[in-house]
């Protein structure tokens, strides 16, 4: 199973709930799985993510 990473810098930025979404719906309609890190790179190095999108 195919997974894709999704970080972001965790800061305000207009339109990014959007962006995210859009990646999300998109890996969902490709079997592919999304995983999201929480707080950046720091959440990477943190091992914090969360996979259950749906």
């Amino acid at each position: 199973m195919k997974k894709n990473a999704l970080i972001t810098s965790g800061g305000d930025a207009p339109g990014m709930n959007a962006c995210i979404r859009a990646i999300v719906k998109t890996c969902l309609n490709k079997n592919i799985i999304p995983v999201g890190y929480y707080d950046g790179y720091k959440g990477v190095m943190e091992n914090r993510f969360k996979i259950d999108f749906r």
